[in-house]
């Protein structure tokens, strides 16, 4: 996995974490996700961005990542959005809000169709 990945794979992990407001469980969760990549410098940069400006941190990710994400193939997209579903899903309940922001990213990345299925199995 090269650098950008880890980045994009950590900030969309982060970015809808801190959608609601991050808590102890999904903490634990971004940095045992970054020591398993071996990123701790793209964890300290996708915290950077989000804390630059927590107000328009989400909207900011979504910019960010739709530029990079727009030329990855169709199924690492519905992987990315499938893996923060997943993460989401360990802690027992995804929120509203939560769900919202993937639906918004899925719809970006083309993929909305395939996110809503994963969501339904």
């Amino acid at each position: 996995m090269t650098s950008e990945e880890k980045q994009v794979y950590l900030l969309l992990k982060a970015v809808i974490f801190f959608y609601h407001g991050l808590d102890q469980e999904e903490k634990e969760d971004l940095e045992a996700a970054a020591r398993r990549m071996d990123a701790a410098e793209e964890l300290k940069w996708a915290l950077e961005f989000i804390e630059k400006d927590y107000i328009t941190s989400f909207e900011r990710a979504r910019a960010f990542l739709n530029e990079i994400i727009g030329d990855y193939p169709k199924d690492k997209r519905v992987d990315l959005i499938n893996m923060v579903w997943e993460s989401n899903n360990l802690k027992g309940y995804v929120t509203e809000m939560e769900a919202t922001a993937m639906l918004r990213l899925a719809r970006d990345w083309n993929v909305e169709k395939e996110f809503v299925e994963l969501v339904l199995k």
